[in-house]
């Protein structure tokens, strides 16, 4: 018999450490360092995108979602080197209602943006014509419409009808600003009568519509354009879809409220693909004034290089800003 086989056997054992994570890793010298920013994940698709390839297609993912651009990224997008100048940058509100933490939540924004407010506007060129542009910034309370945005969307206007120039607003808004009331409210009529006296003048005005454009901003200039562009499923309407649910008790048809819907509807005129839209936009101003030489500036269709004159420091410049020639008057 062979003896081996009552032998108790020998295994091979090991001893098991529970841990948590951060015990595992080695020196600090040793743990990765990825610097913020370098990657970014698209809410639709679930992909992680190399930031700056994202940046190079012009902030488009390969599924076709469209993140948001700021104010300045779009007129680098849009307009031709180096002519695009900044008006009205310094106008600031005063917080006409006094209400409760706005004058705070507008410094740290100012701070976290470098915008003083949420519209750039300024004159510069676009394929070789001359045109004032103005571009709301959603990252600034949302795109949302205060006393500051309806006077220089004003003065805007008023200086293209002064001058004979065609007027191209891309808007991204969720809205009147409720922190200034009805003083957000009277800026739908202000600007509306401004865009109706360059509309008499003969005047050419496009509205580009982006994600999202809603509230009094649709209901007033965004609409009134003698041509109205959007760029591929924008949120464009009035109240939001949840709220009209569950005001009317009803579930909307899939797409409500975007821009391919309101196309088929007779609500806008084109959409266009963000890397078509320099080109789009060229098009419709030559196509207008074609017989007018005088709108063409130098000629190049070379895009980039905005001209960005942001302050140094919006905290440091209060006394810059409170010079009443920068503070904005409300006439009533």
């Amino acid at each position: 018999m062979n003896k081996n086989l009552f032998r108790t056997k020998k295994y091979a054992t090991s001893k098991i450490y529970r841990s948590r994570p951060q015990d595992r890793l080695g020196p600090e010298e040793e743990k990765p360092n990825v610097p913020q920013g370098i990657m970014t994940k698209c809410p639709a698709c679930g992909n992680i995108i190399y930031t700056k390839l994202l940046l190079k297609n012009m902030k488009i993912c390969e599924c076709g979602y469209y993140f948001k651009v700021s104010a300045y990224e779009r007129l680098a997008m849009v307009m031709d080197e180096d002519t695009f100048v900044e008006t009205d940058q310094q106008l600031t509100t005063r917080d006409p209602l006094n209400f409760p933490g706005y004058a705070d939540k507008l410094v740290k924004t100012q701070n976290a943006t470098g915008l003083v407010d949420g519209l750039v506007t300024g004159k510069g060129s676009i394929c070789g014509i001359t045109v004032y542009i103005g571009v709301m910034d959603a990252a600034f309370f949302m795109g949302s419409m205060g006393t500051v945005i309806g006077e220089k969307l004003t003065r805007l206007f008023e200086r293209a009808t002064k001058e004979k120039l065609p007027v191209i607003i891309f808007t991204a808004s969720g809205g009147a600003r409720m922190q200034e009331g009805i003083f957000s409210l009277m800026q739908m009529a202000k600007v509306s009568g401004a865009v109706a006296r360059h509309s008499e003048a003969g005047l050419l005005y496009i509205t580009v519509l982006t994600d999202p454009t809603t509230g009094g901003v649709t209901a007033s200039f965004a609409m009134l354009g003698d041509i109205i562009l959007a760029e591929p499923g924008a949120l464009i309407g009035f109240a939001g879809p949840r709220v009209i649910e569950q005001t009317i008790g009803q579930k909307l048809p899939e797409g409500f409220q975007r821009s391919e819907f309101l196309l088929e509807h007779g609500f806008v005129d084109m959409i266009v693909t963000r890397d078509k839209m320099r080109e789009t936009l060229g098009a419709l101003l030559k196509l207008h004034y074609k017989e007018n030489p005088r709108y063409f500036a130098n000629p190049t269709d070379k895009p980039g290089n905005v001209i960005e004159e942001k302050s140094e420091n919006i905290n440091k410049d209060k006394t810059e800003t409170d010079k009443p020639e920068n503070n904005l008057q409300i006439n009533l």
